[in-house]
């Protein structure tokens, strides 16, 4: 494999060949950095999370051991949260911040959001001391804003009005409420999630 050209093809390569070594290799070799590196590595985890017993122990440890001496914690805390995403859990708290039930449910309240919407997705204790999980607060918060605004942008766009707009119809009023409505609640889970992953090591 040419080493000049990018991570992401390199570990394409390794990926369609069942290398893992090489796979593991390339990601170890190649400059750390938010885009084309930590879209190799959520790749990587993404192959180790269809894995099991050695051949996943192969890549996940030495993964794991390259995610917790970056020293750029944003990169550091966005590829925990990815491998998560594909079933590979690298933070054993070293690396998110620990809240427990108490934190979530007063960070909700302030936000705005309503926790049931969660508790359909993740299990959260009864007991207010103690901890959730946070990294699967933050994916389904992300999950739920994304959902939102979508929705809103999408609403938005059935409104098609001429320049010398004539007065919005009734029903097409209320499309605009409900747009303002989901932008709003969009903004509500995107700040519960920052807040979750506020104080990454």
């Amino acid at each position: 494999m040419n080493l000049g050209g990018r991570v992401t093809d390199e570990v394409e390569h390794y990926r369609k060949r069942g290398e893992l070594r090489g796979l593991v290799k390339t990601v170890r070799t190649r400059p750390p950095e938010r885009l084309r590196w930590r879209t190799a590595m959520s790749t990587v985890t993404e192959i180790a999370g269809l894995l099991q017993g050695y051949n996943r122990m192969r890549i996940e440890e030495p993964v794991r051991e390259l995610v917790l001496d970056l020293d750029d914690i944003i990169l550091r805390r966005e590829t925990t949260l990815d491998a998560r995403r594909n079933g590979v859990d690298l933070d054993r708290g070293e690396i998110l911040p620990s809240h427990t039930m108490w934190d979530l449910k007063r960070t909700a309240f302030l936000t705005g959001v309503d926790i049931n919407n969660l508790s359909r997705y993740i299990d959260l204790p009864d007991d207010y001391s103690k901890p959730i999980d946070t990294a699967a607060v933050v994916l389904v918060g992300r999950a739920f804003s994304n959902m939102y605004w979508s929705r809103s942008q999408r609403l938005r766009l059935r409104i098609v009005k001429e320049k010398s707009s004539s007065p919005l119809m009734r029903h097409e009023q209320y499309i605009l409420d409900r747009a303002d409505y989901d932008s709003d609640l969009a903004r509500r889970w995107a700040a519960l999630s920052k807040h979750m992953v506020q104080g990454s090591i």
